[in-house]
């Protein structure tokens, strides 16, 4: 093994210890946050980035075509799917009136609702 292929797979662990470390802490955010819209800010935000770096420590491990084909359809889906999701969670979350408003600073979604009022208040 050459110097250069030593060196991609020392990257690629450190990059994999760092991507497991950041999904962690989005873990514990998920578990420790008190409210739907702070969580699905940890659940959304350091799980892609982690996963990001997941990944890209991988492809310095494969570095072979199709491996670094697939990594790339994971990555481009893992960013489609994750913060639209949570939009999703987020938004059905504010119509219910499970967002706890008191903490938002400005709502731009009361004008949108048809009613006026938010369900729960």
């Amino acid at each position: 093994m050459n110097a250069w292929a030593e060196a991609a797979d020392l990257i690629g662990a450190v990059l994999l210890f760092l991507g497991c470390l950041q999904c962690l802490l989005g873990v514990i955010g998920m578990l420790r946050f008190p409210d739907v819209l702070s969580r699905s800010h940890a659940a959304t935000k350091p799980q892609t980035l982690g996963m990001l770096l997941v990944l890209v420590g991988v492809a310095l491990r494969l570095r072979h075509g199709i491996d670094l084909g697939t990594l790339a359809l994971i990555v481009f889906f893992q960013f489609l799917t994750g913060p639209v999701a949570s939009h999703l969670v987020a938004r059905s979350a504010y119509r219910t009136g499970q967002t706890g408003s008191r903490g938002l600073l400005r709502d731009d979604l009361d004008p949108q609702l048809s009613d006026g009022e938010r369900p729960g208040e």
